[in-house]
């Protein structure tokens, strides 16, 4: 199986737990090398973050489950990176 190297995730979370320890939690998973999380919007209830995960094998299972514990959703995955090295996105024409 190729491994994930990064992961591009849309979700939505309660207000508490808070923006830190979504990205603590899940950068605590097995395989993650590092995560950066982007708070997108605010609203009475909940919040929308983007997380970029790094690492050499992230378990996307895992990673899903962490975020559920916490309470959120994930909407989408946006980018998902494999293989043995992290290809960067290359831009077209059409952009």
């Amino acid at each position: 199986m190729v491994n994930v190297r990064r992961l591009v995730v849309d979700l939505l979370k309660p207000h508490d737990p808070d923006v830190v320890v979504f990205a603590e939690s899940v950068a605590g998973c097995e395989g993650v090398a590092g995560v950066n999380a982007v708070l997108l919007e605010t609203d009475k209830e909940v919040q929308n973050l983007k997380l970029t995960i790094e690492g050499e094998s992230i378990p996307v299972d895992v990673v899903h489950e962490t975020v559920e514990d916490l309470g959120g959703t994930i909407h989408s995955i946006d980018e998902v990176v494999c293989g043995e090295r992290i290809v960067e996105e290359s831009k077209t024409p059409q952009d």
